[in-house]
């Protein structure tokens, strides 16, 4: 009956409340603690001990055991492979990768659907390893590290930011954007004011108690760009950023990542099948079957360094 179905949809809301509820809760009782070894070390690393997101640094490198490189490149990719085992066959998508980024450099990869501009950029990021060739971030050969150290370069250096925000719904946006540093053990009154000055940055400072639910498409994908700057990462990786935006959207999303780029000197690489923001990158790489097929400068550059 109707009365059936309403009793049985007021009783499924209810669940769902219930449920987050009590993520919420779960939630409150961990994200005010900071684990004791980060505690440690910012007190052992910074002066006045609450800059623990620059002392991430610190610790990553004493971690990895080896000196950080000041003149290597963001990004150094020499001869990549990348091929996938699909019904017994083998699928080689990259096919001999050579590419240096600059530090401080913006890119963007274009390309035909296919031509392996995702994969390339998984494998620049870590979330895939290459099949042979080498590929350093910063100096710190990649292909050459256990995945738990993979793990730490991905989290410290960089930031991803997709066609899809995955923003955690049950939680604000500001929230959202300081979870990186609430894995990291950091504690929140650390992560709280950056968090808010990120999303100053991105015209959402009225917009941090919100939930995504609650923010129109753009607006989430502005948190989910802060998010991705929340420790500060040397290189920001971005996949199809504006897939989902209408153009005007798409356009404040272009020029907030210039003025990233501007104000903190990130290395931006940018997957996207967008002709007007490619060429408004300094400069463009297209792939085709896997091959980097051209390598050049846009006026944008030329505007940039007259």
């Amino acid at each position: 009956s109707i009365l059936h179905v309403r009793r049985l949809a007021f009783a499924r809301s209810k669940a769902f409340e219930t449920n987050d509820r009590e993520r919420t809760r779960q939630f409150e009782s961990v994200r005010g603690k900071e684990s004791p070894a980060m505690s440690e070390a910012s007190t052992q690393l910074s002066p006045h001990g609450t800059d623990a997101i620059s002392n991430l640094d610190a610790l990553f490198v004493a971690e990895m055991g080896s000196k950080v490189d000041d003149t290597a490149p963001a990004v150094s990719a020499k001869e990549v492979r990348k091929s996938y085992v699909h019904q017994g066959r083998v699928l080689e998508v990259l096919k001999g990768i050579d590419l240096e980024i600059g530090r401080g450099e913006m890119l963007a990869i274009v390309g035909p659907s296919g031509a392996g501009k995702s994969t390339l950029l998984h494998c620049i990021g870590t979330l895939d390893l290459p099949s042979s060739g080498t590929l350093a971030i910063r100096g710190f050969e990649t292909t050459h590290l256990s995945s738990q150290k993979l793990a730490k370069l991905r989290n410290v250096m960089i930031g991803f930011v997709f066609q899809f925000h995955h923003l955690l719904p049950e939680f604000t946006a500001i929230e959202n954007v300081f979870m990186p540093g609430l894995i990291h053990g950091i504690a929140r009154e650390k992560l709280e004011p950056r968090a808010k000055e990120l999303l100053a940055e991105v015209g959402l400072a009225d917009r941090g108690t919100h939930r995504p639910g609650e923010l129109s498409g753009g607006e989430q994908q502005r948190v989910a760009l802060a998010r991705a700057l929340m420790l500060r990462p040397k290189l920001l990786l971005a996949d199809e950023p504006t897939g989902n935006l209408d153009s005007k959207t798409s356009e404040q999303m272009h020029n907030l990542f210039f003025e990233i780029n501007r104000t903190h000197g990130t290395t931006i690489v940018v997957v996207t099948h967008n002709p007007s923001l490619a060429e408004q990158m300094p400069r463009v790489v297209g792939l085709r079957d896997g091959r980097v097929e051209t390598d050049r400068r846009t006026s944008a550059s030329l505007d940039a360094s007259s």
